[in-house]
């Protein structure tokens, strides 16, 4: 977008946080208003069931929008969790849907965030094995970070694995065992939350069946 565009973009801006970790960006049935991109931190979307047990949708890194599953609805259709110290830049999202009118750039943009909000949610969903899930998992965030300018092969799971286990539809000691061997078999080098991939090649064909690309 030209700086004109920008400048209207900009004024739409409220920052907020920092948020301190289980603190909520928003809850499950609050009014929708704002969609929020993350500054810095994880923020973590999941649902409650009626009996209590929560079921993690996802993490939502540095760079990325939340919120915007709430627009059907008008309503969030599910909690939003600080996972560690969190900054958001939230917009009103009746301002911004009136500027994307008038800013092409900018509407095709939200489209593209809301296609690739429907797409994710499924992928772990299906008939997968436990290595396959987990080398998706970590291949995906390998990817995400690396569109945004952070390394590819080394980062920091800021998400607990019981966090990790129920978004992966598994149980923690799984996580933890895939873990293990995935570290004795030579693809990656964990030292408590820091991962580094050593293997990329390995991890990425053991990711295809749930990836797809």
């Amino acid at each position: 977008m030209d700086k004109s565009a920008l400048k209207d973009l900009h004024v739409l801006i409220d920052h907020v946080g920092p948020l301190r970790p289980g603190e909520y960006v928003f809850r499950e049935g609050d009014p929708f208003n704002v969609i929020a991109a993350v500054r810095a931190g994880t923020v973590k979307t999941s649902l409650l069931s009626r009996d209590g047990d929560e079921q993690v949708l996802g993490f939502h890194l540095p760079g990325e929008v939340i919120g915007l599953n709430a627009i059907d609805g008008e309503r969030y259709p599910c909690d939003a969790i600080a996972l560690d110290t969190v900054m958001l830049c939230q917009f009103s999202f009746p301002q911004i849907a009136t500027l994307a009118t008038r800013l092409p750039n900018l509407q095709k943009h939200l489209f593209k965030l809301m296609s690739r909000d429907i797409g994710s949610v499924s992928l772990y969903t299906g008939n997968r094995s436990a290595d396959e899930r987990m080398a998706a998992f970590l291949i995906s965030l390998s990817r995400r970070l690396a569109a945004r300018g952070f390394s590819p092969r080394h980062f920091q799971l800021t998400m607990p694995r019981t966090d990790i286990a129920n978004y992966l539809r598994q149980a923690p000691e799984t996580v933890s065992r895939v873990l293990r061997r995935f570290e004795r078999d030579g693809l990656v080098r964990i030292k408590l939350r820091d991962v580094e991939i050593i293997d990329m090649d390995r991890l990425e064909t053991m990711a295809l069946t749930v990836l797809r690309y």
